[in-house]
């Protein structure tokens, strides 16, 4: 097969995401391979073969007549999945075990930030009150995950060597040791009526927009340790249906939530996020993943794929994820 250039489309400004550091990264572990950072006037697009991308201009990928593969290079892929232009070629997700370890890590803190009442002793930090609480044990609490992929069945792993209770709900049947799980619309209810704190990791697919709603909420388990339910999504902004969490958490159907997506990024400065007293935000950095770990992974995918055809972890653009 012969060897093509990479062109990195990167829509960033944030300081680890720049794109010429991106172009850098790839320069060093491509091993000789033309790099490319767009838009370059002076690109023939037929030389290129392979993009690597975060939130391109919609249409652009369509300019390449010889492309090969597309290169994800964070979690998500719902904003590519809706340019109708995007070229019908392999689309790649980035599954390293940084990845992953990260976002056990964010999940896993704010679990226990919850369950060891945080919100309340920084409170009464601030109020220089000495009044220690009751503490329930881990095993009296049910943590229920939303998505049972790679990142959801990790942190149940660890959550459930952790002492909790741990419940999964996903599209189809999984099996994982120690952990109840539910599948399809037909046990969603059942899975939700057992969890205390609900952690959200799903995929954006047109089925799982705004599935973090009024209904979900008040079908969480109201005899909760922790007075009320508590929401944690690591997973997509548009999961959630903000008017209902601010409502849920004022009138007490949610206890406290632990948001690091939103609809709008970053949130405007006059959102009720932002000070709201029952809300830990954070500023969609649950996985920030080691940029040099996700450029090796996408070099060594490609020499993959020129020495045998083969790629790893391509989306199922029927299912979006």
């Amino acid at each position: 097969m012969t060897v093509g250039t990479l062109a990195v489309l990167i829509n960033s400004t944030q300081q680890n995401w720049l794109p010429e550091r991106w172009k850098a990264r790839f320069d060093a572990v491509c091993g000789g391979r033309r790099v490319v950072l767009l838009p370059d006037a002076g690109l023939d697009p037929a030389e290129v073969h392979y993009a690597a991308v975060w939130k391109p201009v919609p249409g652009d990928l369509g300019s390449f007549p010889n492309l090969r593969a597309i290169f994800n290079l964070g979690a998500g892929v719902d904003a590519l999945m809706a340019d109708k232009s995007l070229p019908n070629v392999p689309l790649v997700r980035v599954a390293v075990p940084d990845l992953t370890g990260r976002m056990t890590e964010y999940v896993v803190q704010h679990v226990l930030m919850h369950h060891r009442q945080e919100l309340y002793l920084r409170q009464s930090q601030r109020e220089k009150r000495w009044e220690p609480t009751y503490q329930w044990p881990a095993s009296a609490v049910t943590v229920g995950i939303m998505g049972l992929g790679t990142l959801g069945t990790d942190a149940a792993d660890v959550l459930r060597r952790l002492g909790f209770r741990v419940a999964g709900w996903s599209r189809s049947p999984r099996i994982i040791a120690g952990v109840e799980c539910f599948h399809g619309a037909g046990q969603i209810d059942a899975f939700l009526r057992t969890t205390d704190i609900l952690v959200s990791l799903l995929p954006l697919t047109p089925d799982t927009h705004g599935i973090l709603n009024r209904d979900v909420f008040t079908k969480l388990n109201r005899k909760s340790p922790l007075g009320a339910p508590v929401l944690i999504n690591a997973g997509r902004g548009g999961l959630q249906n903000e008017a209902d969490i601010l409502a849920c958490l004022d009138d007490g159907t949610l206890g406290a939530a632990s948001l690091d997506v939103f609809v709008q990024e970053p949130q405007p400065a006059d959102s009720r996020f932002w000070t709201h007293p029952k809300v830990l935000l954070t500023p969609h950095n649950a996985a920030d993943t080691d940029a040099d770990a996700i450029s090796a992974y996408v070099a060594e995918q490609i020499a993959r794929f020129e020495a045998c055809g083969v790629l790893e972890n391509v989306v199922d653009r029927t299912r979006g994820y």
